[in-house]
């Protein structure tokens, strides 16, 4: 009774445009009614605990460094170095696109900056260059998502305050697939050009090359910081976001001198705005999450899933679709904090390594950003390149293709991530 209680709250907010953070509210006071007891004072607690978390600082900083980074030009610099090295074969530009993301998304972790970023640069030379228009966006979408996956990630931050899960084990964990994310793109794009007449770029010369290199080194020495951090336990997550806000309010401004005072103000409201949306989130959510254990939702469940809790390669194949079909609903962040305090205890219970498990959730949420009907990294990528949204949909169908298989493989071969992970750490 409890889990239909929870669920019909939540969808029937939703469905009649209740923002999310009001909908998880109302699944915890309609759960206080269903067990017969109403607090206000316990709900406004749960709230304020739900932001008042010393791991959940590292939010603010991470989404500070990445307004600084896109806004001080270290985007740019990313870009231009993909090119000098992918920029001559046959869809360079499809390349560029790839290696950037992966670059920026040891950077950033955030899906929409990084997507909103390529879109805005590479989108109009590939226009210029006539690649197709649909595949091409659906190449910068698909691969914006890889910025949550390679570290640092906010959603990783968020999974590991909500489950209790090492956060310094998720960052290194994301490393190894997110890699193989990049891999499984492109080579999805080499096959959409293959039969595709494209103009190819003249091949840089090795000089031009490194005086690229130069220019980008001090961008690319944010990321080695942040995991060379991490790795060593010179500092947790929570100060490496610290870390990588100051190093890149020093760069931009110092440096490469791209963002004058009036700038940084701008990026400091922006990130403020960010910020107050996902507190906001993660303090209803705790409300809701309270009580949810109160009401045994997990327990439930266990009981539901009971007959393939012993096989845990079915139980993930279970989740992994399950998460799928909720992507195409819900953006990720929700996702993370109504589902994962009741599918991580089930994970357990399965014998699924919590690590590998909190992979395995974000990696999902993560196409679910660019699967329609709500495609919030699709939206984006529309907007930036003022294409119609079924053009964008219908482009980034093979590379959804590509996550999905690559999802199935991690699936039937979790080693891909456990041996890595035991390695780094």
């Amino acid at each position: 009774m409890a889990i239909a209680i929870f669920l019909v709250v939540l969808f029937s907010a939703m469905s009649i445009g209740i923002p999310i953070a009001f909908a998880l509210m109302m699944t915890a006071v309609a759960l206080m009614y269903h067990l017969d007891f109403f607090n206000a004072q316990l709900l406004a607690q749960n709230v304020q605990a739900g932001f008042d978390n010393f791991p959940l600082l590292a939010v603010p900083f991470f989404v500070l460094a990445g307004e600084l980074m896109t806004a001080g030009g270290l985007s740019q610099r990313i870009v231009d170095l993909a090119r000098a090295f992918f920029g001559h074969v046959k869809g360079g530009l499809g390349y560029v696109a790839i290696g950037a993301s992966v670059l920026l998304a040891s950077m950033s972790g955030s899906a929409i900056a990084d997507s909103a970023a390529l879109a805005t640069l590479l989108l109009p030379m590939m226009r210029r260059q006539n690649y197709p228009a649909g595949s091409s966006a659906g190449l910068i979408a698909s691969g914006g998502i890889i910025g949550p996956i390679i570290p640092p990630s906010m959603p990783f931050i968020i999974y590991g305050v909500t489950t209790n899960t090492s956060i310094s084990q998720l960052f290194l964990a994301g490393i190894v697939p997110g890699i193989l994310m990049a891999a499984a793109i492109a080579v999805a794009w080499g096959w959409i050009v293959r039969d595709k007449n494209l103009p190819v770029a003249e091949k840089q010369s090795w000089h031009d090359r490194r005086l690229v290199l130069r220019r980008s080194i001090w961008a690319l020495l944010l990321p080695i910081i942040i995991i060379g951090g991490l790795r060593g336990g010179i500092f947790t997550p929570t100060e490496a976001a610290v870390v990588a806000a100051v190093y890149a309010l020093i760069i931009t401004t110092l440096v490469y001198r791209e963002l004058n005072l009036a700038g940084v103000y701008q990026v400091l409201v922006r990130a403020s705005k960010t910020t107050s949306v996902v507190m906001f989130l993660a303090g209803a959510a705790m409300a809701s999450s309270y009580m949810i254990t109160l009401a045994d939702l997990p327990n439930q469940l266990i009981e539901l899933f009971g007959p393939i809790l012993d096989k845990p390669m079915l139980f993930m194949l279970a989740v992994v679709l399950f998460l799928l079909v909720i992507g195409m609903v819900m953006d990720l962040t929700p996702s993370i904090l109504i589902l994962a305090p009741v599918l991580a205890p089930m994970a357990a219970a399965a014998g699924v390594d919590p690590v590998y498990f909190g992979l395995m959730f974000i990696m999902a949420g993560c196409v679910g950003l660019i699967t329609p009907p709500v495609g919030t990294v699709l939206n984006v990528v529309s907007g930036v390149g003022k294409m119609p949204m079924e053009s964008v949909v219908r482009g980034v169908l093979p590379f959804i293709t590509a996550y999905i298989v690559l999802l199935g493989l991690l699936i039937l071969f979790p080693q891909i991530v456990i041996w890595p992970l035991q390695w780094l750490s």
